[in-house]
């Protein structure tokens, strides 16, 4: 029987259990706060400055499915600078971004400003006096490694601090950072 976790990663944790990397062997990794069976995987990454929903299985299948461009993945970014209707309208028609060094255009996209962040746990990014920050959400559907960072920093807001907040039907909901649950895989 496969199991499968939706978890809250943290900021500053690598979406993987084992560290393989002779550099970098003080990074903190998912086994550092949860105790998984060695088939666990997560599916897709956030990257270690990254927060926020983490799927995890035993089934590749599973993964294989969340990864598809069928399943929408939905990012809460906050930006340095004033989002513009301007800037969304550029990312919702998809932008030039660099991709293994060669030029890649994004697929159009949802995008949309967020008035409330209510639902994202406070976290120290800056101080205020180094200027405005917003807020915005993007809805895609590939993966491009640091896309939505390149997204934004493509119409002149750079990404300050970045939450994933939805994977198709699984959401974040009210768990805060390191939480997990059990959930039931509505893949056939």
């Amino acid at each position: 029987m496969h199991k499968h976790y939706k978890i809250y990663k943290p900021y500053g944790y690598l979406s993987q259990f084992v560290n393989n990397q002779n550099k970098r062997r003080n990074k903190k990794l998912l086994s550092d706060l949860f105790d998984f069976t060695r088939e666990t995987m997560a599916i897709g990454r956030l990257d270690e400055k990254s927060e926020g929903l983490l799927l995890l299985t035993t089934d590749g299948k599973f993964s294989e499915y969340i990864r598809s461009s069928n399943i929408e993945k939905e990012y809460h970014i906050m930006v340095d600078g004033i989002i513009t209707t301007n800037a969304i309208n550029q990312l919702k028609n998809g932008v030039e971004i660099s991709v293994n060094g060669k030029s890649y255009t994004t697929k159009p996209c949802k995008a949309k400003i967020l008035n409330s962040t209510s639902h994202i746990t406070e976290r120290f990014v800056r101080d205020k006096r180094h200027g405005a920050t917003s807020w915005l959400s993007i809805t895609i559907t590939e993966g491009k490694f640091r896309q939505v960072r390149k997204m934004t920093s493509k119409v002149g807001l750079p990404t300050l601090r970045l939450v994933r907040v939805r994977i198709g039907v699984y959401k974040l909901d009210s768990m805060k950072p390191g939480d997990y649950e059990s959930i039931s895989s509505l893949h056939s």
